[in-house]
């Protein structure tokens, strides 16, 4: 017996190694970027962001980003100079994963929204721009949402006087006690009324309008199903249900759910989103976002580090599918990701190895 042992220990080492090297993987950097499309370069501008969660641009020159780890909001000034500044505007939040500056459309006062975990709070602000903000005090719109595996995440303008929130799941596997759990929320940008816009899904982390086609989010599929299920990029219909937890392999769209307009590969955890813009030279048309894909161990090959772009086209039935396209590989942990509001070049941020700020411009 002891000799089985002996043989035996090394091989247990083996292949627990193995799985806690595959576990480590998607959050290791990744020191080979690559770029799949010729004409463009991908530029690291910013170093040192802590754990990037969220960038929106307040204005051209303003960008704001989450920072997880210190539990900041940022606002990175960009100047002429090619160079990034960076300033903590908010302090001692609770896992900031979403930043909003917003207008409301019949009085002109502005908003600052950042989504933390389990609460949405907001500021009233002087203007769009951080430079000159005068804030006021933080008000807390909605509180008391569970985390668990996951959050709360992105906050995005809801297009009709609300917001739109995504909420996570508290589990892998579970029917939710709170219906704000794995859902989509509209809130009230003032009163903090709030309710479930859609549900059934797992874990969104963020969504983007594609004019002429509505409000486009990205939904992450439960694990330890092998194959099943893919990740999912779905477009927003009020009210409906998008099958989780009762999505399983033979029943992958439940009978009255509603189906992705587009997957991508299972466990690789897909995440920030973004529209291309008509000023952007990157590859695409009118009906194209980018995407983030994060990575994850749960796959028998670990899979992501990528960015992909989606191409919608709408069949004479109207009916929505994208194609998708691999455009960056081997790029470390991309987590968000915003078009600039005026150049149209892409940035996006490595979650991994310190937080990092990357760009792609054409050359």
């Amino acid at each position: 017996m002891a000799g089985i042992s002996r043989e035996v220990g090394p091989v247990i080492l083996i292949i627990f190694s193995l799985i806690a090297a595959r576990e480590v993987w998607p959050y290791a950097d990744v020191h080979d970027p690559h770029l799949l499309i010729d004409g463009f370069v991908l530029e690291e501008v910013m170093t040192d962001l802590g754990g990037p969660t969220c960038l929106h641009w307040a204005t051209d020159s303003a960008l704001l980003i989450c920072d997880r780890d210190e539990g900041t909001l940022l606002a990175v000034l960009y100047n002429s100079a090619d160079a990034f500044i960076p300033n903590v505007i908010i302090k001692n939040l609770d896992a900031p994963h979403g930043a909003l500056t917003w207008q409301d459309p019949d009085s002109g006062e502005w908003r600052l929204f950042v989504s933390e975990k389990g609460k949405l709070s907001a500021w009233n602000i002087s203007s769009n721009d951080p430079l000159s903000w005068t804030m006021g005090e933080k008000q807390v719109l909605v509180e008391g949402i569970p985390s668990g595996n996951h959050q709360t995440n992105a906050v995005m303008d809801g297009g009709n006087g609300t917001l739109l929130w995504h909420s996570g799941s508290t589990k892998n596997i579970i029917v939710e006690a709170d219906e704000r759990n794995a859902a989509l929320l509209w809130v009230d940008p003032w009163s903090g009324e709030h309710g479930v816009a859609a549900s059934g899904v797992r874990n969104s982390y963020d969504g983007t309008w594609v004019e002429g086609m509505g409000y486009v989010f990205t939904d992450n599929g439960r694990d330890w199903e092998g194959d099943h299920p893919p990740e999912e990029v779905n477009l927003l219909m009020v009210g409906a249900d998008y099958g989780w937890p009762d999505d399983d392999p033979e029943h992958p769209v439940p009978a009255g759910t509603v189906g992705p307009i587009a997957t991508w590969t299972p466990h690789s955890s897909i995440n920030g989103i973004d529209t291309r813009p008509e000023n952007s030279s990157l590859p695409g048309g009118e009906y194209t976002v980018y995407v983030t894909v994060y990575g994850s161990w749960n796959t028998a090959i670990p899979q992501g580090h990528e960015i992909i772009r989606i191409d919608f086209t709408q069949d004479s039935n109207g009916d929505w599918s994208g194609q998708s396209t691999v455009i960056a590989k081997d790029i470390g942990t991309p987590l968000p990701l915003r078009f600039h509001p005026t150049t149209g070049d892409l940035y996006f941020a490595n979650f991994g190895e310190g937080g990092s700020l990357w760009r792609i411009s054409e050359a």
